[in-house]
């Protein structure tokens, strides 16, 4: 597999939708604190945003990163992956020069799945921050298992393991499997809001009263405020450490 700029093959933007739309579940889009940086992301960091590309200029998978300073503390890392744009965007207007990349995401097309690409994928991306001179990578890893454990906080999950010692989350088990190291987790990674009406329509449930639920794809459990009109959801996250 080989990289490329999103910028120089917008001829496969059209193939995004069909091929990867059903990664996430709709109320990921909705974070009002991922929105704000957003353009300002896209405009200032393009050239981290790539298409993977297999025989025959296949599209196989997208990934995409930010530059920070790091301090290579757990006390400075951002609280998720939420802060990590929104940091990376205030640095770069501040003119701080970055020396980490953070893995926003990686991911290859569902009928692709399962052939160890997105490894592929990580690795690939990781080899490109190291080429332009970062000298760390991090990710603020989304485990795709935990949504099956809602109810555990992922403090509990991320260290549950397999009989032979790897992570039981295969994602994290990925991650591992490349040389990467759990750090720290991000309880708080992403924070949704929204009214009643709109988490009906995000999760096609019914929430007829106040209290806490189990929505789909959800990793923690949607706790939701009839009487103030409103749902509250922190999408937790595993900081990992590549380089």
């Amino acid at each position: 597999m080989k990289l490329v700029s999103t910028t120089d093959r917008a001829d496969l933007d059209a193939q995004v939708g069909d091929l990867f739309g059903e990664h996430w579940p709709e109320y990921i889009f909705h974070d009002s604190g991922v929105r704000r940086f957003m353009d300002r992301r896209a405009k200032y960091f393009a050239d981290w945003d790539f298409y993977a590309l297999g025989d025959d200029d296949e599209l196989v998978g997208l990934c995409y990163g930010v530059p920070i300073r790091w301090a290579r503390s757990l006390e400075d890392l951002p609280e998720g992956y939420t802060d990590a744009l929104a940091r990376s965007v205030t640095e770069h207007e501040a003119g701080t020069e970055p020396d980490t990349l953070v893995i926003m995401g990686a991911m290859v097309r569902k009928d692709r799945a399962g052939q160890g690409l997105a490894g592929e994928v990580l690795t690939l991306l990781r080899d490109e921050a190291s080429a332009r001179g970062l000298t760390a990578v991090v990710a603020p890893v989304r485990p795709t298992l935990k949504s099956s454990y809602p109810v555990a906080d992922i403090e509990t999950f991320a260290a549950w393991k397999r009989a032979d010692g790897l992570p039981l989350d295969p994602w994290l088990r990925t991650h591992v499997r490349l040389g990467a190291s759990v750090l720290c987790v991000a309880p708080r990674s992403q924070t949704i809001t929204g009214t009643v009406e709109e988490w009906q329509s995000w999760t096609g449930l019914q929430l007829p009263e106040s209290g806490d639920y189990v929505i789909p794809d959800g990793l923690a459990l949607l706790r939701v405020d009839v009487e103030g009109d409103s749902g509250v959801y922190h999408d937790p996250n595993v900081w990992m450490r590549h380089v």
